[in-house]
């Protein structure tokens, strides 16, 4: 399967974003997730959403801030973020779990996109 997210871009502290992935119809199935990784420090995971958008997971950091969503129709994952900070900056990943479910542990997906940059300025 072919992820590629989309969406990133240089926004000032307070701002929204909305990041995309086109996740192909392979994946209509499958939980999803976003994971992150900025210079200097490891993966980690974002927000998460089940097959059919029932369940989503998110990072405490982002809670409350982001909003993970799909359209199963357009297989398509959205990451909408607001509330932007500058700790969010980072190379933002959609990946596509093993499961109909997401997961925080990054071994359970099997197939990541092209990531996309956030910059978030002060």
């Amino acid at each position: 399967v072919q992820l590629q997210a989309s969406g990133g871009g240089l926004v000032q502290a307070g701002g929204s974003l909305r990041l995309s992935c086109a996740a192909g119809r392979t994946a209509s199935n499958n939980g999803m997730g976003w994971f992150r990784q900025a210079p200097g420090k490891e993966r980690e995971f974002v927000a998460g959403i089940s097959w059919n958008g029932a369940s989503t997971t998110y990072l405490d950091s982002v809670k409350g801030r982001f909003t993970i969503s799909r359209d199963r129709a357009k297989n398509t994952v959205y990451l909408q973020m607001s509330s932007l900070k500058p700790e969010d900056t980072a190379v933002y990943y959609c990946a596509k779990s093993r499961t109909s479910y997401s997961s925080t542990d990054y071994s359970q997906y099997t197939s990541r996109g092209q990531g996309t940059q956030v910059t978030v300025s002060s």
